[in-house]
Protein backbone atom coordinates (compact mmCIF):
# COMPACT_ATOMS: atom_id res chain seq x y z
CA UNK A 1 0.00 0.00 0.00
CA UNK A 2 1.48 3.36 -0.98
CA UNK A 3 1.67 6.48 1.13
CA UNK A 4 -1.42 8.03 -0.42
CA UNK A 5 -3.51 4.95 0.34
CA UNK A 6 -2.27 4.97 3.94
CA UNK A 7 -3.20 8.64 4.33
CA UNK A 8 -6.66 8.04 2.97
CA UNK A 9 -7.19 4.94 5.09
CA UNK A 10 -6.21 6.64 8.35
CA UNK A 11 -7.61 10.19 8.33
CA UNK A 12 -5.60 12.55 10.46
CA UNK A 13 -2.52 10.32 10.62
CA UNK A 14 -0.34 12.50 8.39
CA UNK A 15 -2.73 15.20 7.22
CA UNK A 16 -5.40 17.27 8.95
CA UNK A 17 -6.98 15.89 12.18
CA UNK A 18 -9.82 13.49 11.61
CA UNK A 19 -12.06 15.53 13.89
CA UNK A 20 -11.81 18.49 11.56
CA UNK A 21 -13.45 16.47 8.78
CA UNK A 22 -16.10 14.95 11.07
CA UNK A 23 -19.51 16.54 10.42
CA UNK A 24 -20.51 16.02 14.04
CA UNK A 25 -17.38 17.80 15.23
CA UNK A 26 -17.97 20.66 12.81
CA UNK A 27 -21.55 21.00 14.05
CA UNK A 28 -20.38 20.92 17.67
CA UNK A 29 -17.72 23.57 17.02
CA UNK A 30 -20.25 25.79 15.25
CA UNK A 31 -22.71 25.41 18.12
CA UNK A 32 -19.95 26.23 20.62
CA UNK A 33 -18.99 29.37 18.73
CA UNK A 34 -22.64 30.39 18.65
CA UNK A 35 -22.95 29.92 22.42
CA UNK A 36 -19.83 32.01 22.98
CA UNK A 37 -21.26 34.72 20.73
CA UNK A 38 -24.59 34.74 22.52
CA UNK A 39 -23.19 34.59 26.05
CA UNK A 40 -20.19 36.92 25.80
CA UNK A 41 -20.23 39.06 22.69
CA UNK A 42 -23.92 39.98 22.62
CA UNK A 43 -24.06 41.13 26.29
CA UNK A 44 -20.93 43.23 25.72
CA UNK A 45 -22.52 44.78 22.63
CA UNK A 46 -25.65 45.50 24.66
CA UNK A 47 -23.66 47.36 27.32
CA UNK A 48 -21.76 49.35 24.71
CA UNK A 49 -25.00 50.18 22.91
CA UNK A 50 -26.60 51.37 26.16
CA UNK A 51 -23.64 53.66 26.88
CA UNK A 52 -23.75 55.10 23.36
CA UNK A 53 -27.49 55.67 23.65
CA UNK A 54 -26.98 57.39 27.00
CA UNK A 55 -24.36 59.68 25.49
CA UNK A 56 -26.50 60.41 22.41
CA UNK A 57 -29.56 61.36 24.48
CA UNK A 58 -27.52 63.78 26.61
CA UNK A 59 -26.01 65.45 23.54
CA UNK A 60 -29.21 65.50 21.48
CA UNK A 61 -31.45 66.95 24.19
CA UNK A 62 -28.86 69.08 25.95
CA UNK A 63 -29.39 67.47 29.36
CA UNK A 64 -27.79 69.45 32.17
CA UNK A 65 -24.80 67.79 33.88
CA UNK A 66 -26.42 67.95 37.33
CA UNK A 67 -29.34 65.87 35.98
CA UNK A 68 -27.47 63.28 33.93
CA UNK A 69 -23.69 63.39 33.47
CA UNK A 70 -21.95 61.95 30.45
CA UNK A 71 -20.48 58.44 30.65
CA UNK A 72 -17.02 59.98 30.52
CA UNK A 73 -17.77 62.13 33.59
CA UNK A 74 -18.95 59.04 35.46
CA UNK A 75 -15.81 57.17 34.44
CA UNK A 76 -13.64 60.05 35.68
CA UNK A 77 -15.50 60.01 39.01
CA UNK A 78 -15.05 56.26 39.32
CA UNK A 79 -11.30 56.72 38.95
CA UNK A 80 -10.92 59.91 41.01
CA UNK A 81 -13.01 58.65 43.95
CA UNK A 82 -12.20 54.96 43.68
CA UNK A 83 -10.95 54.77 47.27
CA UNK A 84 -14.13 56.30 48.69
CA UNK A 85 -16.32 54.13 46.48
CA UNK A 86 -14.50 50.94 47.49
CA UNK A 87 -14.66 51.88 51.18
CA UNK A 88 -18.43 52.24 50.87
CA UNK A 89 -18.81 49.18 48.66
CA UNK A 90 -17.35 46.77 51.22
CA UNK A 91 -20.09 47.28 53.87
CA UNK A 92 -22.79 46.92 51.23
CA UNK A 93 -21.17 43.74 49.89
CA UNK A 94 -21.00 42.29 53.41
CA UNK A 95 -24.64 43.11 54.12
CA UNK A 96 -25.79 41.75 50.76
CA UNK A 97 -23.79 38.54 51.14
CA UNK A 98 -25.05 38.00 54.67
CA UNK A 99 -28.64 38.59 53.61
CA UNK A 100 -28.21 36.30 50.62
CA UNK A 101 -26.98 33.41 52.76
CA UNK A 102 -29.46 33.86 55.61
CA UNK A 103 -32.48 34.51 53.41
CA UNK A 104 -31.90 31.56 51.13
CA UNK A 105 -31.06 29.14 53.94
CA UNK A 106 -34.23 30.16 55.78
CA UNK A 107 -36.27 29.73 52.58
CA UNK A 108 -34.86 26.23 51.99
CA UNK A 109 -35.65 25.18 55.57
CA UNK A 110 -39.19 26.60 55.47
CA UNK A 111 -39.85 25.05 52.05
CA UNK A 112 -38.76 21.66 53.38
CA UNK A 113 -41.15 22.03 56.33
CA UNK A 114 -44.00 23.09 54.05
CA UNK A 115 -43.53 20.12 51.73
CA UNK A 116 -43.62 17.64 54.61
CA UNK A 117 -46.48 19.34 56.46
CA UNK A 118 -49.29 20.61 54.23
CA UNK A 119 -51.22 21.98 57.23
CA UNK A 120 -48.41 24.37 58.12
CA UNK A 121 -48.10 25.35 54.46
CA UNK A 122 -51.82 26.19 54.26
CA UNK A 123 -51.61 28.23 57.46
CA UNK A 124 -48.40 30.20 57.01
CA UNK A 125 -47.95 30.57 53.25
CA UNK A 126 -50.65 33.30 53.03
CA UNK A 127 -48.92 35.07 55.93
CA UNK A 128 -45.61 34.97 54.07
CA UNK A 129 -47.34 36.26 50.95
CA UNK A 130 -48.92 39.18 52.82
CA UNK A 131 -45.61 40.08 54.47
CA UNK A 132 -43.87 40.02 51.11
CA UNK A 133 -46.51 42.41 49.74
CA UNK A 134 -45.40 45.13 52.18
CA UNK A 135 -43.15 47.62 50.33
CA UNK A 136 -39.47 47.34 51.11
CA UNK A 137 -39.17 51.03 51.99
CA UNK A 138 -41.86 50.49 54.63
CA UNK A 139 -40.12 47.49 56.18
CA UNK A 140 -36.75 49.22 56.49
CA UNK A 141 -37.68 51.90 59.09
CA UNK A 142 -39.53 49.34 61.21
CA UNK A 143 -36.55 46.99 61.26
CA UNK A 144 -34.20 49.86 62.12
CA UNK A 145 -36.44 50.80 65.05
CA UNK A 146 -36.47 47.19 66.28
CA UNK A 147 -32.82 46.23 65.69
CA UNK A 148 -31.07 49.57 65.93
CA UNK A 149 -28.95 51.41 63.41
CA UNK A 150 -26.27 48.75 63.01
CA UNK A 151 -25.59 46.21 60.33
CA UNK A 152 -28.32 43.82 61.54
CA UNK A 153 -31.33 45.54 59.91
CA UNK A 154 -29.49 45.86 56.59
CA UNK A 155 -28.71 42.14 56.54
CA UNK A 156 -32.29 41.37 57.56
CA UNK A 157 -33.74 43.48 54.75
CA UNK A 158 -31.42 41.82 52.24
CA UNK A 159 -32.49 38.43 53.60
CA UNK A 160 -36.19 39.28 53.32
CA UNK A 161 -35.98 40.18 49.64
CA UNK A 162 -34.19 36.87 48.96
CA UNK A 163 -36.55 34.77 51.05
CA UNK A 164 -39.81 34.82 49.09
CA UNK A 165 -38.64 33.94 45.53
CA UNK A 166 -36.46 31.14 46.87
CA UNK A 167 -39.30 29.81 49.02
CA UNK A 168 -41.75 29.71 46.12
CA UNK A 169 -39.30 28.07 43.71
CA UNK A 170 -38.04 25.60 46.30
CA UNK A 171 -41.55 24.46 47.25
CA UNK A 172 -42.39 23.98 43.59
CA UNK A 173 -39.21 22.04 42.94
CA UNK A 174 -39.66 19.78 45.95
CA UNK A 175 -43.28 19.05 45.04
CA UNK A 176 -42.90 18.53 41.29
CA UNK A 177 -41.38 15.08 41.59
CA UNK A 178 -42.07 12.39 39.00
CA UNK A 179 -44.89 10.25 40.49
CA UNK A 180 -43.36 7.09 39.04
CA UNK A 181 -40.02 7.84 40.67
CA UNK A 182 -41.77 8.55 43.97
CA UNK A 183 -43.68 5.26 43.74
CA UNK A 184 -40.46 3.41 42.99
CA UNK A 185 -38.79 4.89 46.07
CA UNK A 186 -41.72 3.77 48.21
CA UNK A 187 -41.66 0.28 46.72
CA UNK A 188 -37.98 0.09 47.67
CA UNK A 189 -38.97 1.06 51.25
CA UNK A 190 -37.04 4.32 51.14
CA UNK A 191 -37.40 6.54 54.19
CA UNK A 192 -38.56 10.16 54.03
CA UNK A 193 -34.97 11.28 54.49
CA UNK A 194 -33.76 9.13 51.60
CA UNK A 195 -36.62 10.32 49.39
CA UNK A 196 -35.78 13.92 50.23
CA UNK A 197 -32.04 13.78 49.55
CA UNK A 198 -32.06 11.28 46.68
CA UNK A 199 -35.14 12.48 44.83
CA UNK A 200 -36.80 15.69 46.00
CA UNK A 201 -33.65 17.75 46.56
CA UNK A 202 -32.05 16.74 43.27
CA UNK A 203 -35.28 17.59 41.45
CA UNK A 204 -35.45 20.98 43.19
CA UNK A 205 -31.89 22.09 42.39
CA UNK A 206 -32.72 23.70 38.99
CA UNK A 207 -35.60 25.57 40.63
CA UNK A 208 -33.35 26.61 43.50
CA UNK A 209 -30.65 28.06 41.27
CA UNK A 210 -33.25 29.94 39.24
CA UNK A 211 -34.32 31.60 42.49
CA UNK A 212 -30.72 32.21 43.54
CA UNK A 213 -30.10 34.13 40.34
CA UNK A 214 -32.96 36.45 41.24
CA UNK A 215 -31.76 36.72 44.83
CA UNK A 216 -28.23 37.56 43.65
CA UNK A 217 -29.39 40.97 42.47
CA UNK A 218 -32.20 41.45 44.97
CA UNK A 219 -29.88 41.12 47.96
CA UNK A 220 -27.88 44.14 46.80
CA UNK A 221 -31.10 46.11 46.37
CA UNK A 222 -32.15 45.15 49.89
CA UNK A 223 -28.82 46.20 51.37
CA UNK A 224 -28.87 49.54 49.55
CA UNK A 225 -32.45 50.28 50.66
CA UNK A 226 -31.52 49.36 54.22
CA UNK A 227 -28.68 51.89 54.11
CA UNK A 228 -31.11 54.65 53.19
CA UNK A 229 -32.40 54.71 56.77
CA UNK A 230 -29.86 56.29 59.09
CA UNK A 231 -26.69 54.75 57.63
CA UNK A 232 -23.50 56.77 57.28
CA UNK A 233 -21.51 54.29 55.19
CA UNK A 234 -22.38 52.09 52.26
CA UNK A 235 -23.47 52.58 48.67
CA UNK A 236 -27.01 53.43 49.79
CA UNK A 237 -25.78 56.21 52.07
CA UNK A 238 -23.52 57.52 49.31
CA UNK A 239 -26.46 57.60 46.88
CA UNK A 240 -28.48 59.71 49.33
CA UNK A 241 -25.59 62.10 50.00
CA UNK A 242 -24.86 62.53 46.29
CA UNK A 243 -28.55 63.18 45.60
CA UNK A 244 -28.88 65.86 48.27
CA UNK A 245 -25.63 67.51 47.10
CA UNK A 246 -26.67 67.40 43.41
CA UNK A 247 -23.47 65.48 42.68
CA UNK A 248 -24.73 63.55 39.68
CA UNK A 249 -21.38 62.03 38.62
CA UNK A 250 -20.92 60.55 42.10
CA UNK A 251 -24.55 59.40 42.15
CA UNK A 252 -24.20 57.56 38.87
CA UNK A 253 -20.81 56.16 39.90
CA UNK A 254 -22.39 54.70 43.04
CA UNK A 255 -25.16 53.18 40.92
CA UNK A 256 -22.55 51.62 38.63
CA UNK A 257 -20.77 50.14 41.66
CA UNK A 258 -23.99 48.61 43.00
CA UNK A 259 -24.82 47.19 39.57
CA UNK A 260 -21.33 45.72 39.32
CA UNK A 261 -21.76 44.10 42.72
CA UNK A 262 -25.06 42.56 41.61
CA UNK A 263 -23.40 41.26 38.47
CA UNK A 264 -20.62 39.69 40.53
CA UNK A 265 -23.12 37.87 42.76
CA UNK A 266 -25.01 36.69 39.66
CA UNK A 267 -21.78 35.39 38.11
CA UNK A 268 -20.88 33.47 41.27
CA UNK A 269 -24.32 31.84 41.35
CA UNK A 270 -24.02 30.89 37.67
CA UNK A 271 -20.60 29.29 38.23
CA UNK A 272 -21.91 27.42 41.27
CA UNK A 273 -24.87 26.16 39.23
CA UNK A 274 -22.58 24.81 36.50
CA UNK A 275 -20.47 23.06 39.11
CA UNK A 276 -23.38 21.56 41.10
CA UNK A 277 -25.85 20.67 38.33
CA UNK A 278 -23.55 18.77 36.00
CA UNK A 279 -26.14 16.36 34.62
CA UNK A 280 -28.11 19.03 32.78
CA UNK A 281 -27.30 19.99 29.18
CA UNK A 282 -25.16 23.11 28.85
CA UNK A 283 -27.94 25.00 27.07
CA UNK A 284 -30.21 24.78 30.12
CA UNK A 285 -27.80 26.45 32.53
Amino acid sequence: MNTRSIDSAVPGALGAPAASADPEYIAWAAARQKRIWRRRILPALGIVGLILLWWAVIVAFGVKPFIAPTPWAVLETLYAKRDVLLDNLLPTAFEAAGGFVLGNLAAIVVATIFVHNKTLQDIFFPVVLMFNAVPLVAKAPVLVLIMGNGVEPKITIAALVCFFPTLVNMVRGLESVNPQAMELMRVLSASKTEIFFRLRLLNALPYLFSALRIAASMCVIGAVVGEWVGATVGIGAMILQATFNFDSPLLYAAIVMSATLSGLFFLLVTLAEKWVIRWQPESTH
